[in-house]
């Protein structure tokens, strides 16, 4: 380190003396030390700065995320319990639509098992005790004789046709198309209506249980146009697509008001639309008066 040292030249010139220089020296040596710690100072604030509002950010940032992971997932548990509450409900909706088939079906078969056999074999039993009585003729007696044998004869086909209304065995052994087209062939056979129908269905598509719930349906339908639409023609299409069956049921009969709820339950809207839910298909149904029926079920077997 060097030192520069003024001379005066001179005592009473008022010039820099050689203390005062030495003190201006130091003075600016001082500051040139001063202004390097300043300025490390200066930097170190602004580092920790940075690193305040980094931390800042991770902290807002964690608690974005924490709050949307926490509000997704609770949106996500909500979905599920609608989605369950749905299912039980809908479950809940085949149970019931089930219990009312079943309820249907039995008092359909306690109906005509009353009409067709309960009726015939009371006239039955009645003959037969006349012929117990003393004092009946031979011609009295044979008569008696026919009418049993006439009684019976119907009994048994009643009967029969009860049975094949319970379980098909054309459904049983043969499938839905081959019980379909016996149905078909049987209201043809009657020479009543004209009968068009295209039946293409896949084998086992559906279960067994849901081929017994189409039948039925179809049956049903048919059984509406013979017995209450005073209809001429009837057409029935049934096919297997894909993943889909789709069933189409027209007749041109008189119809009735698609929103008058009571009468159809009265046709037996009721247990198609049961049916319908228990094959978990979509069923629509257009009528109006004095222009027939028309009935669609479109059944997705991947449900």
């Amino acid at each position: 380190m060097y030192h520069i040292v003024a001379q005066p030249s001179c005592d009473n010139c008022g010039g820099i003396t050689s203390f005062g220089m030495t003190l201006v020296y130091l003075e600016c040596q001082r500051n040139s030390y001063i202004r390097p710690m300043d300025t490390l100072f200066e930097g170190e604030n602004q580092i920790i700065s940075i690193i305040v509002i980094a931390i800042s950010l991770l902290f807002v940032m964690g608690v974005a995320i924490v709050l949307f992971f926490y509000f997704s997932r609770r949106k996500i548990i909500k979905t599920e319990l609608e989605k369950a509450t749905m299912e039980i409900e809908h479950q809940k909706e085949v149970l019931r639509s089930t219990i009312i088939t079943q309820e249907e079906e039995r008092a359909r078969i306690a109906q005509d098992m009353h009409d067709a056999i309960s009726s015939k074999l009371n006239i039955v039993s009645l003959n037969a005790n006349f012929l117990l009585e003393e004092g009946i003729t031979s011609d009295e007696a044979n008569k008696m004789g026919d009418s049993i044998l006439k009684v019976t004869t119907t009994v048994l086909e009643s009967s029969r046709r009860i049975a094949h209304d319970l379980l098909p065995p054309t459904l049983q052994k043969f499938g839905l198309e081959a019980a379909l087209e016996e149905l078909c062939e049987e209201v043809y056979d009657s020479k009543k209506f004209e009968l068009e129908y295209d039946i293409s269905y896949e084998e086992n598509f559906v279960s067994s249980n849901h081929e017994l719930h189409i039948f039925r349906i179809v049956q049903e339908l048919m059984n509406n146009s013979i017995k209450h639409s005073e209809a001429s023609q009837i057409t029935l299409i049934l096919k297997t697509k894909e993943n889909i069956l789709s069933l189409q049921y027209r007749d041109n009969g008189k119809g009735f008001n698609i929103e008058d709820t009571q009468k159809a339950k009265g046709l037996g809207m009721s247990g198609i639309e049961n049916r319908a839910v228990i094959l978990q298909g979509d069923l629509e149904i257009a009528s109006s008066p004095g222009n027939g029926i028309a009935v669609t079920i479109e059944i997705n077997n991947e449900l």
